[in-house]
């Protein structure tokens, strides 16, 4: 099995638009023999992060996938990026099905070039202890695009700033910070 990154923009920024965009994902990854995992959405309402798993048959194959999940068939939706192959990291795929988690801030990493997924699990390793420097923030998971060309890092805090320092403590740059809608 294979996970699945989804960047969608609802068509209309609103608590409705973004249920019938989550809907239609998760509609149409049913439809091409996925399971939705779960969506992230932005406090703006204008983004949803989504992860669905597919069949490893099913990778090599984009045919179902774009046939069922395209701005095209999904008129929820006025932007869609993805499929992007992701990489779980810092949680279990199976406690995140049962729990379905929510997490309150998503961090964007665009990945320097050259930097290679053993490198940056071995940098992950290493740097994630020091989360404990700053107990008021609860790193949560991070999908890590399997082209390496960027990250998604959940957390749970009381503030950006709170966010802000976790990243200086783990010496970890990024280029976005969103709060997420509860």
């Amino acid at each position: 099995m294979s996970l699945f990154l989804y960047e969608a923009t609802p068509a209309e920024a609103t608590a409705a638009g973004v249920k019938a965009a989550i809907a239609a994902l998760g509609a149409g990854a049913a439809a091409a023999g996925g399971e939705f995992i779960e969506a992230q959405v932005a406090e703006s309402n204008g983004r949803v992060f989504a992860i669905v798993e597919y069949d490893a048959d099913q990778c090599d194959a984009e045919a179902p996938l774009a046939q069922h999940l395209s701005v095209d068939a999904l008129t929820d939706i006025t932007e869609l990026v993805g499929p992007d192959q992701v990489r779980l990291v810092g949680a279990d795929l199976d406690q995140i099905k049962a729990a379905r988690p929510s997490a309150e801030y998503l961090v964007e990493w665009q990945l320097p070039d050259g930097l290679d997924m053993d490198s940056y699990l071995a940098r992950k390793k290493e740097k994630s202890p020091k989360y404990a420097e700053i107990p008021e923030v609860s790193f949560l998971r991070t999908y890590v695009r399997e082209d390496m060309d960027k990250c998604l890092c959940f957390y749970d805090a009381p503030d950006e700033d709170a966010v802000v320092r976790a990243r200086a403590i783990v010496d970890t740059p990024f280029d976005r910070l969103t709060k997420l809608s509860s």
